[in-house]
């Protein structure tokens, strides 16, 4: 039976924040008719609209994309002036223009924004974290052992796990209705918010059992 070497476990972990480097945002819009395909975002009218606004305003085209079309049916038959949810998805890489864009999908009637997907460079951040408990071990390492009097001769074992430590999203719009005022007559004012994150946290933990020079009897 082989005999395990004498050794020394080290624990460290690396935190790295990431910003992200675009964003997808998810729209539904609803339709007063029916059509298939890629041909809706020019055909549908409520979808053309949309596509229209966001292009003029500089988007390109092909950063919009059509995901899915929900026909809702009369009479359980499906008709070409069946009314029908579109599901989008609107790429934006340049994210200082974000609130404009949100703007602009927001004031569409039939459009509702749904949530938004910030994108990250993940595996990057996660080499950049990696590295860093790595030569953190290292160091670990050679403490313990100088304070034990051996020498480190190798790595005999290593695990690593990555964490992806992104808050769950809130809810991506507010809406709180303010009290109307007694005897003023006004409208109830609508409060709407919104909450971004566009930045996370990956961590790395790695644990390592290092061989050492015999320890002393």
């Amino acid at each position: 039976m082989e005999t395990k070497p004498d050794t020394i476990k080290v624990n460290t972990s690396q935190r790295e924040e990431i910003q992200a480097t675009y964003a997808d945002l998810m729209v539904t819009v609803k339709g007063s008719s029916l059509i298939g395909g890629d041909a809706a975002l020019k055909k549908a009218k409520e979808v053309s609209q949309l596509v229209d606004e966001l292009t003029r305003f500089g988007l390109p085209a092909e950063a919009i994309h059509l995901q899915s079309v929900y026909a809702e049916a009369s009479n359980g038959a499906l008709l070409r002036s069946s009314s029908a949810i579109y599901r989008l998805r609107i790429r934006c890489e340049k994210l200082e223009q974000f609130a404009d864009l949100l703007g602009i999908i927001t004031g569409q009637k039939n459009a509702t924004f749904e949530r938004v997907e910030w994108k990250y460079p993940d595996e990057a951040a996660q080499e950049r974290a990696l590295e860093k408990a790595l030569s953190k071990a290292e160091v670990k390492a050679s403490k313990i052992a100088a304070a034990l009097g051996v020498k480190l001769l190798g790595v005999y074992n290593l695990s690593e796990n990555a964490f992806d430590q992104e808050q769950a999203p809130r809810p991506a719009m507010m809406f709180a209705a303010q009290p109307q005022a007694r005897g003023m007559g006004a409208a109830p004012q609508v409060d709407l918010g919104m909450d971004i994150q566009h930045s996370k946290i990956v961590e790395v933990r790695i644990e390592i059992e290092y061989r050492v020079s015999g320890f002393a009897v």
